[in-house]
């Protein structure tokens, strides 16, 4: 029982921090675009989005090649 509790309290507060932000923004919408700064923010979370896909592709490349290592090495062993 005490996992559902904390499950729909989860649930809550995730709900609650994803309305609170567009709640608070209903009266400065235009802000942004006014000011030229919108261009800034986009930039940089795109710039933050291709670092961490970067980061990612770069670790897929190393857990491939050790992959490939552990297998050559059971192969070694095993021949």
């Amino acid at each position: 029982m005490k996992f559902f509790k904390s499950r729909k309290f989860l649930i809550i507060i995730l709900l609650l921090a994803i309305s609170l932000p567009s709640l608070l923004a209903q009266g400065n919408r235009d802000f942004m675009r006014e000011t030229g700064k919108i261009n800034v923010v986009v930039g940089v979370v795109l710039l933050i989005f291709l670092g961490i896909v970067g980061y990612l592709v770069r670790l897929e490349r190393k857990l491939t090649k050790l992959e490939h290592q552990i297998n050559d090495d059971k192969n070694e062993w095993t021949n």
